[in-house]
C-alpha cells in the first residue's frame, strides 16, 4: 500500500471521530457506523468504571486532534517508507486510558506491517470498531489487522507495555524477536513558587486527567526546601469535582485512612493528598513530592533515575520538558520513552 493511501485512511478515520466531539468535520459519514460506535462507547464505559464520559471524550477529542493532514505529514516526513519488507508485529497494549496503545497500531500499520493485536481486558471494544472502519474506507487494510486473545503466534517483532514485573516476562519470552518492551514510568513537575496560577492550573490537569492513570500523569513534584504549597492547593481546586467519582473517592478514602493508620505526615484538601515520598509512581488521589536544595544536584538525579521518568513539567529546566497542561496532549512524533517506534519498525 502506498504511504498516501494510508495517510488519507487515517485522515478520514480522524474525521470519523471528530463525530463524538463538539467540533465535528465537513466528512459525510453513515450514521449506522456512527451509532454502532456510540454503542462501543457505552460497552466500554460499562466495562471499565475508570472509562467515564468525560475521560473517553478526551480521549477522542486527542485523536481527533492528532489525525490531521498536516499532523500526519509532519510526523512520516521524518522516515523512508519506500523499502519496507513487510513484517506482522505483535502489540500488547495496556488499558489504562482509553485506546493508549492506538500510537503503536498507528506506526505498525503506517510503517507498511501488519500488526496482531493483544488488547488489554480492559480496553477491548474500541480499537476493534475502529479497525473495521478504517477497512471499510481503505479496503487494502484488509488482513492486514487480527485481534486476539490467545497466545501469540506466527509474529515477527513485538512492541509489550506492562508493569515492571510482567516486563521482565516479556523480555524473557520474546528475547528471541526484535521487540520494545515498556516498563512502569511516571512524570514528575518541578516547581520553583515561581509558576503563575494558569501553570498551576494545567499542572493540575497533568496530574488528576485520567484520573493520574496515565505514564504521562505527574504523580511526583519536586519542590524547593521552604516551599509553601497555598497557590498548589489553590490551583488545583478546579478537579475539586472529582471526589464525586465513586472510583475516585473509595480510592482517596482507603489511601487516606492507611496514612493516618501508619501516622505519615501529608497534607490534604479533601479530594488530594500531598506526601513526602522519595518513590515515583503515587496511589491514586496522592502525589508525592520531595525537596531540593539546588538545580544542579536536582538534574544530576533526574538523569540517574531516567528509566523511571515518561516527562518532566517545567518551565526552563530542561530542553526537553513538556509545558504545564500539556501531558496529556502528546505529538505523533512524541514517543513514549523515548523509543523511535517508526525507526524500529521500518528496520526490521
Amino acid at each position: 500500500m502506498e504511504l498516501q493511501q494510508s495517510l488519507n485512511a487515517f485522515v478520514k478515520l480522524g474525521h470519523f471521530l471528530s463525530q463524538f466531539t463538539d467540533a465535528p468535520r465537513g466528512t459525510k459519514i453513515d450514521d449506522a457506523f456512527i451509532d454502532g460506535f456510540k454503542h462501543q462507547l457505552k460497552l466500554a464505559k460499562e466495562h471499565n468504571g475508570w472509562f467515564t464520559k468525560n475521560n473517553l471524550d478526551f480521549a477522542l477529542q486527542s485523536w481527533t486532534e492528532a489525525l490531521t493532514g498536516d499532523n500526519l505529514k509532519t510526523w512520516t516526513s521524518n522516515y523512508n517508507f519506500n523499502a519496507v519488507d513487510t513484517k506482522t508485529v505483535a502489540i500488547i497494549m495496556a488499558g489504562n486510558i482509553p485506546l493508549v496503545g492506538f500510537h503503536d497500531f498507528l506506526s505498525v500499520l503506517m510503517s507498511g506491517h501488519k500488526v496482531l493485536v493483544k488488547q488489554s481486558s480492559n480496553d477491548k471494544h474500541l480499537l476493534p470498531y475502529l479497525t473495521k472502519y478504517l477497512e471499510l474506507i481503505e479496503p487494502e487494510f484488509k488482513g492486514k489487522v487480527t485481534f486476539t486473545e490467545e497466545k501469540l503466534d506466527g509474529f515477527d517483532a513485538v512492541i509489550a507495555t506492562g508493569s515492571n514485573n510482567t516486563a521482565r516476562y516479556f523480555e524473557y519470552y520474546f528475547k528471541d524477536r526484535p521487540s520494545i518492551i515498556r516498563k512502569n514510568r511516571n512524570s514528575v513537575a518541578i516547581l520553583t513558587g515561581n509558576e503563575t496560577h494558569q501553570q498551576l492550573e494545567g499542572l493540575a490537569d497533568d496530574i488528576f486527567r485520567f484520573y493520574g492513570l496515565g505514564c504521562r500523569n505527574v504523580s511526583k513534584l519536586y519542590v524547593p526546601e521552604d516551599y509553601n504549597f497555598d497557590a498548589f492547593f489553590n490551583a488545583v481546586f478546579k478537579w475539586k469535582d472529582i471526589i464525586n467519582e465513586n472510583k475516585y473517592a473509595n480510592n482517596y478514602d482507603y489511601n487516606k485512612a492507611v496514612y493516618i493508620m501508619s501516622e505519615f505526615d501529608m497534607l490534604e484538601n479533601g479530594f488530594v493528598m500531598i506526601k513526602e515520598d522519595q518513590n515515583f509512581g503515587s496511589p491514586i488521589a496522592t502525589v508525592f513530592y520531595e525537596k531540593y536544595k539546588d538545580m544542579a544536584s536536582l538534574k544530576t538525579h533526574l538523569e540517574s533515575q531516567s528509566e523511571n521518568i515518561q516527562c518532566i513539567v517545567a518551565d526552563g529546566f530542561t530542553p526537553t520538558e513538556v509545558t504545564f497542561g500539556q501531558t496529556q496532549e502528546p505529538k505523533l512524533w512524541n514517543y513514549a520513552d523515548n523509543v523511535d517506534t517508526v525507526d524500529f519498525l521500518l528496520k526490521l
